[in-house]
């Protein structure tokens, strides 16, 4: 008699949150495989800390940002911005949400300031308390991706409401956090990573160095640091647009529309923030690239 291989599933859904959580959340990605090759997949630095409520498997991570940081399993894993890959292992089974989380909403939502996170994975639970395991189950519980993605924005947006009440701010803000690292923050990434810093800190009306020290505690990363990510996060996502509508990587235009020198400059920063040469990251990580959804760039 043969043996009957198992079905393969392979799905991934991207959702929106509401109005009301877009200050806080970018974006959700939904994905569930089975059956299918295990991978390993290169985790990589961008504008938005890590949060990721695992479905039927726990997540597990060989390799953190931090190198003195052992791997381990999660059932929901959040982290902080980085500026070196992580690597997240499958045998052939993976399933969650990730959130494409604001550093801005670390006080809000998780209830640290991203600067205590930098680097470091931890269990959710160790952030979120027992809204973790309610997140998860109401998540379980869901028939579909749309339905996955409202429980979601439902649960994350009671948690922001709370805090905003407890913090004395507004609605659609982001609590805790200092009027001159949100206009920091959002200059960056509305220039894609690419004003200068000594103006940045001016348009503050903070010296350079208060500005770093701020930075660190609530972004998780200098100024500086702050830029290259997104100066990178934006060139992977050229990167990736191009390869999907069938079109040549180009890296010198590439690296000219991005704010790089050269392409070696680009290359050079591919190489140290991805662990590898733009091309070679697109090689290994072409299937995956080719199946998750584009999500929306910050602003």
């Amino acid at each position: 008699m043969g043996t009957t291989q198992p079905a393969v599933v392979d799905e991934s859904a991207g959702g929106l949150p509401p109005a009301g959580l877009r200050p806080l959340v970018s974006w959700y990605t939904g994905y569930r495989q089975a059956g299918v090759q295990p991978a390993v997949h290169v985790g990589l630095p961008s504008p938005f800390l890590t949060l990721i409520f695992t479905l039927d498997d726990l997540m597990e991570i060989t390799a953190h940002p931090d190198p003195g940081q052992p791997g381990g399993r999660y059932a929901t894993l959040a982290g902080g911005l980085h500026t070196s890959p992580a690597l997240v292992a499958h045998d052939g089974r993976q399933s969650g949400i990730q959130v494409g989380l604001s550093p801005l909403a670390a006080r809000a939502l998780l209830g640290v300031p991203a600067g205590e996170l930098t680097s470091l994975d931890v269990e959710g639970s160790d952030v979120l308390g027992p809204l973790a395991a309610r997140i998860q189950q109401r998540l379980l519980d869901a028939a579909d991706w749309p339905a996955r993605f409202e429980a979601l924005s439902e649960l994350l947006l009671d948690r922001a409401r709370a805090a905003a009440d407890e913090l004395g701010a507004g609605p659609g803000t982001a609590p805790g956090i200092s009027r001159e690292v949100r206009y920091g923050w959002q200059a960056l990434l509305r220039s894609g990573g690419r004003t200068v810093i000594a103006q940045l800190a001016a348009d503050t009306g903070w010296s350079d160095r208060h500005l770093r020290a701020r930075f660190r505690e609530e972004i998780g990363l200098t100024p500086k640091a702050a830029a290259r990510v997104i100066r990178f996060d934006r060139a992977r996502r050229r990167l990736v647009s191009r390869v999907r509508a069938g079109r040549r990587p180009d890296l010198a235009e590439l690296a000219a529309g991005g704010g790089y020198y050269d392409q070696a400059h680009l290359d050079r920063e591919f190489t140290a923030l991805a662990g590898c040469p733009p091309t070679t990251w697109l090689a290994r990580e072409f299937r995956y690239v080719q199946a998750a959804p584009d999500h929306p760039v910050p602003s």
